[in-house]
């Protein structure tokens, strides 16, 4: 598959089957994220991977309605970077949480992307403090997103190229 292809299938998933993510597979999707590119090669970025699925029902409460997924997952990417390092963490995360998202698609691995930067958790605590419990990651880092990540229940459908709005880009020559 190529690299648009694999960006054409490439969909959230909030469903997924009971299979389970073999140790290969998880290191390459983590492979892709700390190859990302960074800021002044910085790379503020850590990485917390959780399997155990009592902590991931846990985890699917970090968030007001929108990370129940993680209930189901057969795992989850937590993305953390040490605010000191770098000014460019935001932009170091979405980028290293892109290339697992297209890493796991192009393996056949469903996933989606939940913010934690600036949310709240179901018990109406930040998101990120949420998690800091949960996971005891230190202070001087940020949680910006979870990837959860699992075999979809159902093979979602890609985008079609055709239908792409091209009004959006215009050109200077």
């Amino acid at each position: 598959m190529d690299l648009l292809e694999i960006m054409r299938s490439r969909r959230s998933v909030r469903r997924y089957t009971e299979e389970k993510i073999s140790d290969a597979d998880l290191k390459k999707i983590l492979s892709a994220a700390l190859l990302a590119p960074s800021g002044h090669a910085k790379y503020p970025c850590e990485f917390i991977v959780v399997k155990n699925r009592e902590l991931l029902e846990k985890m699917s409460h970090c968030r007001q309605g929108v990370a129940k997924m993680l209930a189901g997952a057969a795992a989850a990417v937590v993305v953390i970077a040490d605010k000191n390092k770098s000014e460019t963490i935001i932009e170091d995360c979405s980028v290293a949480m892109m290339n697992m998202e297209l890493l796991a698609t192009s393996l056949g691995i469903g996933n989606c992307w939940i913010q934690i930067r600036t949310r709240e958790a179901e018990d109406g605590s930040p998101s990120e403090e949420y998690l800091r419990g949960l996971l005891n990651f230190p202070e001087n880092f940020a949680c910006q997103s979870v990837l959860s990540l699992g075999y979809p229940a159902t093979p979602p459908r890609a985008r079609e190229l055709d239908k792409l709005n091209f009004d959006k880009v215009s050109f200077r020559e």
